[in-house]
């Protein structure tokens, strides 16, 4: 007697294959979304400080974290503690990690940015929990005075001119980066206003900060013959400066 072979027909096959596809099409489309949204978010969070840096000016006539802490306790909360302000001069200094920190108590005490942030004297305890605000990957962000942001150069120098500047934060893969800068500026990592960062100079931006360590060919590539993003490389750790 001879046994039938059984098996799937061409049309059982066929609707599998059509499953698999909906499924991959599906996940696909959702890691987009995603992706989207963290794009979004990060172009929000970087417009919001930026809105509520120069609203605090407008309100009180001093710069955040440079406003010396006397006149923040009379002014803003006056639990704020002792230590954590600026000199008075005008600005977030470069390399001044004290100012840096009390800028971020300065925002959210005087209601301008959500958080609660106690203020910290060195780049070790700016890294730590309650310092800083993290972008959606994490990474701590950063708004001081620096020269270490790039220029149409493969690095800049410490002849660079220091910049108010947004640092974005650490754990950006490349083609978020690059999302961003189509969103928010000209696709190019080298000009504009959001730019690759660099470990240029004395600024704040330096590879022993918690968080905030400046982008390198290791951690985050660019195609400095074309000006461009390289997201063929697949970097997963860049870090951007958003120049005011």
């Amino acid at each position: 007697m001879s046994r039938k072979q059984s098996g799937f027909t061409l049309v059982e096959i066929a609707i599998v294959l059509v499953i698999i596809g909906l499924l991959l099409g599906g996940i696909l489309k959702g890691q987009e979304l995603i992706n989207s949204a963290r794009v979004r978010n990060l172009a929000d969070q970087a417009t919001g400080i930026q809105a509520a840096y120069f609203g605090f000016i407008d309100r009180y006539r001093q710069v955040p974290g440079d406003m010396p802490v006397a006149n923040a306790q009379a002014a803003i909360d006056s639990t704020i503690p002792t230590g954590v302000g600026g000199n008075g001069d005008g600005q977030v200094n470069e390399g001044s990690w004290a100012e840096a920190s009390a800028l971020w108590v300065h925002l959210t005490r005087a209601g301008f940015l959500q958080g609660s942030y106690v203020g910290g004297a060195t780049a070790t305890t700016y890294g730590a929990p309650n310092m800083a605000p993290v972008n959606a990957y994490n990474g701590y962000m950063l708004l001081a005075r620096s020269r270490d942001y790039s220029g149409v150069s493969a690095a800049a120098s410490a002849t660079t001119a220091p910049r108010l500047l947004l640092v974005m934060g650490d754990n950006i893969p490349v083609d978020i980066a690059r999302e961003l800068d189509v969103k928010m500026d000209d696709q190019n990592p080298l000009s504009g206003v959001l730019r690759l960062t660099v470990n240029g100079g004395t600024g704040v931006t330096a590879p022993s900060f918690p968080g905030v360590s400046e982008s390198t060919s290791t951690n985050c590539t660019v195609d400095y013959a074309t000006n461009s993003w390289d997201i063929a490389q697949d970097a997963q750790n860049c870090n951007l400066a958003f120049l005011y």
